[in-house]
């Protein structure tokens, strides 16, 4: 531990991730079902990603903006719970300056690109349920890739000047990271000198990207819920209610932990570190974990081709040269 504290780097310093702060000794277990929620979420994503790229009539709007979940998924869990397993199981804590603003870069820049396509989802939402003729002419496949793009160059654009600025500071005394990965704000208070630039930047970027894309989102289904209690009859109204139903517990899994992290770093002194800790490392596994499982489930064409995937694997060649006709 010495050797990580010294009065002032003005080179790249090495840090030591705490994992969760005053629960040392329970961690190695509490890693277990981290790494089953892990090994869920990998499994189900691929899953989702080789089943909307092999099916063509997955080729829609809905299911590309499931895709682009599933990939942001797969990048943010994976950014962040190797390392933490690790911390977990073996004390392996040490990480390079350029390694944590590596990880910090993508586990920020991916938050964003999250809430961007749950906003785009909203939005395909919307469309679908007041404009159903205009659907495939307003979200046509270029348009559907521009707004991936979009969302995709937005965290990038956004988040870049946070590693630059901390690039550029001195980091001094105190090198542990009370943490499980490289969290911005964690990282800024071990450093030396003025830090305002880079928190007041950071309260910014989450504004912007939290404010723009909840305040569409909660838009687009107040309009929808508005158009769904016109429905004619009881049986459409349910059903408008179920198609969304999944999207919005999975947009509250994502939101709630994010809030509750981003408030307790800056107002939260009385809520017990090692909550806070638990509660930044849920947001990473639950929602890529919950996402393939509630769109899966709840996805005829996704449920119904894993099901001929399942009842035919093992068996004669004949059944599988006709999935390959089927599909």
């Amino acid at each position: 531990m010495s050797s990580l504290n010294s009065t002032a780097f003005s080179h790249s310093p090495t840090f030591l991730l705490a994992g969760i702060p005053g629960l040392e000794k329970e961690q190695f277990w509490i890693a277990f079902p981290f790494s089953i929620m892990y090994a869920v979420a990998v499994l189900g994503n691929i899953t989702l990603l080789v089943f909307i790229k092999t099916e063509p009539s997955l080729h829609e709007p809905m299911y590309l903006f499931l895709a682009m979940l599933a990939f942001t998924d797969l990048v943010l869990s994976t950014s962040s719970l190797p390392k933490m397993l690790s911390i977990f199981w073996t004390g392996s804590g040490q990480i390079g300056f350029l390694s944590c603003l590596t990880q910090l870069f993508f586990i920020h820049t991916f938050s964003s690109v999250e809430s961007g396509v749950l906003m785009a989802m909203a939005w395909d939402r919307y469309i679908a349920i007041c404009y159903p003729l205009r659907h495939s002419t307003i979200l046509s496949m270029p348009v559907v890739l521009t707004l991936g793009s979009v969302v995709l160059v937005r965290g990038v654009v956004l988040v870049s000047p946070m590693c630059f600025l901390l690039r550029r500071m001195s980091f001094c005394q105190q090198h542990v990271i009370s943490h499980s990965y490289c969290e911005h704000m964690a990282v800024v208070k071990l450093a030396c000198g003025e830090t305002r630039v880079s928190v007041v930047y950071g309260l910014f970027v989450a504004f912007v990207v939290a404010g723009f894309d909840v305040t569409l989102i909660v838009v687009s289904y107040t309009v929808i819920l508005r158009a769904v209690m016109r429905l004619p009859s009881t049986e459409a109204r349910l059903k408008a209610f179920s198609t969304c139903a999944s999207h919005v517990c999975v947009i509250l899994a994502l939101y709630i932990p994010a809030l509750f992290t981003f408030l307790t770093h800056r107002f939260g002194q009385s809520i017990p570190h090692h909550v806070h800790i638990l509660v930044a490392n849920l947001y990473l596994l639950v929602p890529p974990m919950l996402n393939p499982i509630v769109y899966g489930v709840r996805t005829k064409q996704i449920r119904d081709r894993l099901v001929f995937f399942f009842r035919y694997k093992g068996t004669s060649p004949i059944p599988m040269c006709i999935m390959h006709r089927i599909y």
